[in-house]
């Protein structure tokens, strides 16, 4: 079963979970570190994302 966690203190329910999750995370931040491409800015993150939102509206506009 594993050790119990406080839900107060832990959105895990055990400290398995918990390590499971950190695991990862950790190697997924890791990827991301080593990942070769170009890093992208948040301003042109946000960008993109948002030219996607308006083309999905007006899509769904006429659609």
């Amino acid at each position: 079963m594993g050790t119990p966690l406080d839900p107060i203190v832990s959105e895990f329910e055990t400290q398995e979970q918990a390590d499971s999750y950190d695991h990862w995370f950790r190697e997924r931040i890791q990827q991301s570190l080593d990942d070769p491409r170009p890093n992208v800015s948040h301003d042109d993150a946000m960008a993109r994302v948002r030219a996607m939102i308006e083309s999905r509206k007006s899509r769904d506009a006429t659609g």
